[in-house]
């Protein structure tokens, strides 16, 4: 087959099984897209945006009011933005429940998750750049609890450049991040991360429990098999998140005001799970005991003993489905008991209010979390038989429930002082 550069990209012919779309909803594809998009619009901003309090909010309403499509470019950066958090969630988890991250495709795994990680980065560095209210105190929130980490909280704000109030050195220090040092970092990733899976052989093969992994699967053609559903894909999203941006716009509240702070004060919604942790555990707890423990678990999932490869088989089995559900089941009627039971009772209770507030909301949960996963693991395993590969999905599963759950509760069930409330 005749070389070329496209080819370089991608290997000369793909297993066929692995062009079905409902094996990876096309997701790597979608957010490689929306990276694109968002670097392209990014570059166009950067001609008006000027990075100074004073500004940098008039240089967003030149954007938006002045500049041909100039409010369209803004809108599509911010929708992408947000779209990309979803999308790499969905394709993360896609990879996992689809045993893509066992034997050459471990360290990918890590890659992704450090992917992610900056894609977060760039959305909050991104979010304060406007310099309007919702910006200035959302990131405001965003370095409280980056504060609130023990011993290296202070140095941390201190790099961020703005210490404990946010100020000209932080929108520059964040202007930097945005536009250069996350971009390269991403864009360097992301082409090892390519590679990293066409060394591993491409996508993997989809299969049935009782079925053995293929070891020669038929191929075709990249070209015209493959490339045409990428480019289809490709399309299709730039075309989403066109029709998106044309009918919503991004927000732009009033100038950024130190002296003033809306209530409620939010993070962004995709941080709103973190900060509704500060109002029930400790922040020492919230901010750097559960992330450390969810990162190490995370960053070590490819690397426990597994009995078996699951490559290929969704939910690793059908009772890895089963299990999975009765487990996002629990997290779902458990998360909302426990918040509505700290809120109404623990914070209210006579004989909480003498209690230390790291025992009452920090070592407390923490055994009350262990309990309830350990005796969760232990069910699994002595009655229902689970497998590593079927405990460890139990366990994602659970903690990404219970993620949404107080993302939910965040942006939607809170209202003045961050009090529990219906949702207008």
């Amino acid at each position: 087959m005749r070389s070329n550069l496209l080819l370089h990209f991608r290997p000369p012919a793909v297993k066929e099984k692995t062009l079905a779309f409902t094996l990876s909803w096309g997701l790597g594809g979608m957010a490689a897209t929306l990276v694109i998009l968002q670097m392209a619009t990014g570059m166009l901003l950067k001609f008006i945006y000027v990075p100074t309090p004073v500004e940098a909010y008039a240089s967003v309403q030149t954007i938006v009011t002045q500049v041909p499509f100039g409010r369209l470019v803004r809108n599509l950066h911010h929708w992408c933005a947000n779209l990309l958090v979803v999308v790499l969630m969905l394709h993360m988890l896609r990879v996992f429940f689809t045993g893509a991250f066992h034997g050459p495709r471990r360290f990918n795994w890590v890659i992704g998750l450090a992917l992610f990680a900056m894609m977060l980065a760039a959305n909050l560095s991104g979010y304060l750049l406007p310099y309007d209210q919702l910006a200035y105190w959302a990131v405001t929130v965003c370095s409280a609890m980056i504060g609130y980490a023990p011993g290296i909280g202070g140095g941390l704000l201190d790099v961020l450049g703005g210490g404990n109030a946010l100020g000209p050195r932080t929108l520059t220090f964040f202007y930097a991040m945005h536009t250069t040092v996350i971009p390269l970092l991403m864009a360097g990733l992301m082409g090892f991360h390519f590679w990293r899976i066409r060394k591993a052989g491409g996508l993997v093969v989809p299969r049935k429990p009782s079925e053995a992994v293929d070891e020669a699967p038929n191929r075709v053609p990249t070209f015209p098999n493959l490339l045409l559903r990428e480019v289809s894909t490709a399309l299709m999203v730039t075309a989403s998140v066109l029709a998106i941006s044309i009918f919503f716009d991004a927000a732009l509240s009033a100038p950024a005001n130190p002296g003033l702070s809306p209530n409620p004060v939010r993070a962004p919604w995709y941080f709103a799970g973190l900060q509704e942790l500060l109002l029930h555990l400790h922040p020492a707890v919230a901010v750097s005991v559960i992330p450390l423990i969810a990162g190490i678990f995370l960053t070590g999932i490819p690397y426990l003993t597994y009995p078996r490869t699951t490559e290929g088989i969704w939910f690793a089995s059908a009772r890895g489905r089963a299990q999975s559900l009765r487990a996002a089941l629990a997290a779902m009627v458990l998360t909302p008991a426990l918040i509505g039971f700290d809120a109404l009772v623990v914070k209210t209770a006579p004989w909480a209010a003498g209690m230390s507030p790291m025992v009452r909301d920090g070592v407390l949960p923490l055994v009350l979390f262990s309990f309830l996963t350990g005796g969760g693991v232990m069910t699994m395993r002595r009655r229902w038989k689970a497998t590593t590969n079927e405990t460890v999905q139990a366990v994602l599963v659970v903690m990404v429930t219970v993620l949404i759950v107080l993302t939910v509760v965040g942006v939607f069930f809170r209202g003045p002082s961050m009090r529990l409330t219906w949702p207008l």
